[in-house]
């Protein structure tokens, strides 16, 4: 019960990220360029602090670095994405474009994905096309979608670096850490700041990303890699029902339907025959 626990509250963090960059940039009007180098400061402090509270620091190595700008390819388009996409539908691309990069990436790698691993991605990508098909009805921004299948791609790539560390946490850190002068350049560049944009990136930056990865890592070793990954199909459903009550964002039959169709498909390729 305690393992569902954790697991549950570190999905409502993974959706919240989704939440509090679409309220910090369009409810608080923080600029996304701002917002992202508040959140990574704020990232880098916390899981600074944990490694060094756990003692002994991880050194920088080129895998880290390499990481490291994975993690800012996948972070800067996020936030520029919800300047216009729903938070529900912003997790939703997001969520499919990893699946699809890390399926892509372990083919290319030599293994060679089985029969329903095929039909899941074809069926998650046909479920993207719904939502983007012109005329479809729900009217997303294109600009948007390009900026959250970036992410998804540096999130899916970073994912991919991650596999098989043996240190997940201080290679967390670490990526976070070595991408600060990032978050220094990307502050600067930010025209635009409010009080309430400004903590809500230190509470994303710091609680939903930083606490959330490290809470995520330390419940991985308990649970089998296909948990984790079904696990991961609830984060753009929260993402979608919390949008609605919270943020007042609209589910249209289009991205419900879209929505389910990404969903299943990505569970279909997740799930052991």
């Amino acid at each position: 019960m305690l393992l569902f626990g954790l697991i549950t509250v570190v999905m409502m963090n993974f959706a919240a990220n989704s939440l509090l960059n679409r309220a910090g940039i369009d409810l608080f009007g923080m600029d996304p360029l701002g917002f992202a180098g508040v959140r990574l400061l704020a990232g880098a402090a916390m899981l600074g602090a944990l490694v060094a509270w756990r003692g002994g620091w991880p050194a920088t190595t080129r895998t880290r670095m390499a990481g490291s700008g994975w993690l800012v390819l996948y972070l800067v388009p996020f936030s520029l994405a919800y300047l216009t996409l729903p938070s529900g539908v912003g997790a939703l691309v997001l969520f499919g474009v990893v699946q699809i990069t890390m399926f892509a990436g372990s083919a290319l790698g030599g293994t060679t994905p089985r029969a329903a691993q095929w039909a899941g991605m074809g069926l998650a990508m046909a479920g993207l096309a719904w939502l983007l098909w012109p005329g479809a009805g729900t009217q997303l921004d294109l600009a948007g979608v390009a900026f959250m299948a970036v992410a998804g791609i540096g999130w899916g790539l970073f994912s991919l670096k991650g596999r098989g560390s043996l240190d997940p946490l201080g290679d967390m850190a670490m990526s976070f850490v070595i991408a600060a002068p990032v978050a220094l350049l990307l502050i600067f560049l930010g025209t635009a700041w409010t009080l309430w944009g400004v903590i809500v990136g230190v509470i994303c930056g710091a609680v939903t990303s930083g606490l959330g990865y490290a809470l995520w890592y330390r419940v991985l070793p308990q649970i089998a890699a296909t948990t984790g990954a079904v696990a991961q199909l609830s984060v753009p459903v929260i993402a979608l029902v919390a949008g609605a009550a919270l943020l007042g964002e609209v589910l249209t039959v289009d991205i419900l339907i879209g929505a389910a169709i990404v969903l299943g498909g990505i569970a279909l390729s997740v799930l052991k025959r």
